[in-house]
């Protein structure tokens, strides 16, 4: 959110979780050395301009998780750290995405590979110049097939050699997708994880992945099938994310039309901060809407915070 550079910030990022429930097996338990963790730049996290405009991108879907986006500035009410700060400038833009797939090859996944590499291919129909890929794979441990590519068509080739075996490191390839993102030429970045949401695997905690999740200025989506992820749904409600639920197999490609929809179509609001202390410490904001008189419950989505540069 605020950065010490000039031009677009780097950490407008997106992510996005497709889960699958569990089918109620037993998950074995791995005890395994834990590395250090994933070092995360801090000039990924800042997002002060030389203007100081804190910049913060806001999603707004109505109870149907259909994007809204016929509201003006004068809907939106921005705080941070429990201040109302003023609005400078507000947008509402496209633009291309570096998109990372983490894809689950575990053996839980066995019955649901081909709905899933199905599902990417209306999410690629959505693409537009500039976009980026990569595709990581995991299931005892994540694995990067490939780094970034604008050609669609690779991803879908890489995934069809996949196979469903193993258990489900889910944290350990989160940390590896925020890792590859630092090489990431767009602004907006999103991680697409494909997963029953089983981590059986991982050396990563829930809390390291937490932490560098927001560190690294990550957005968390989440489709669950007739399920709810409680970490991954943590995470959306943090980094200003969501979680869509499909109850059948059959209902995906609607649900993931939305989601498509969702990640192209954003708010850029922006205020200059009534502290302008460098003082690296985590700031808190807090987004608003005042809908127009008569209209339908609104959803808007933000990232809740954001950690100031040093001096």
């Amino acid at each position: 959110m605020r950065s010490t550079r000039a031009g677009w910030p780097l950490c407008f990022s997106l992510a996005a979780a497709f889960v699958w429930c569990a089918d109620g097996q037993e998950s074995p338990v791995a005890i395994q050395p834990r590395p250090a963790p994933v070092a995360v730049k801090k000039s990924l996290t800042s997002l002060r301009l030389d203007l100081n405009v804190v910049l913060i991108p806001v999603t707004v879907t109505d109870a149907k998780d259909r994007p809204v986006n016929n509201l003006s500035r004068d809907h939106f009410r921005v705080l941070e750290d429990g201040v109302e700060q003023s609005i400078r400038s507000f947008s509402q833009e496209e633009a291309p995405v570096s998109l990372g797939l983490l894809f689950d090859s575990s053996g839980s996944m066995k019955n649901r590979l081909n709905a899933s590499v199905e599902s990417m291919r209306l999410l690629f129909q959505t693409r537009m110049p500039g976009d980026e890929y990569f595709v990581i794979q995991f299931s005892d441990r994540p694995h990067l097939l490939g780094g970034f590519t604008a050609d669609p068509e690779q991803i879908r080739q890489e995934l069809g050699l996949v196979q469903a075996r193993g258990w489900t490191s889910l944290l350990d390839a989160i940390a590896l997708g925020v890792h590859q993102m630092s090489s990431a030429r767009n602004y907006r970045r999103v991680l697409l994880i494909l997963s029953d949401g089983n981590d059986n695997n991982s050396r990563y905690s829930e809390a390291e992945i937490r932490n560098m999740v927001i560190e690294g200025d990550v957005r968390i989506y989440a489709i669950g099938l007739a399920h709810r992820p409680r970490l991954l749904e943590q995470l959306a409600e943090e980094t200003g994310g969501s979680v869509l639920i499909a109850q059948r197999v059959d209902e995906l490609p609607d649900v993931v039309q939305k989601l498509s929809r969702e990640i192209r179509t954003q708010y850029l609001v922006g205020y200059s901060s009534t502290n302008p202390a460098n003082d690296g410490k985590y700031h808190r904001v807090r987004v608003e809407l005042t809908p127009p008189p008569g209209a339908p419950p609104l959803r808007a989505a933000w990232r809740h915070g954001y950690y100031a540069p040093e001096e």
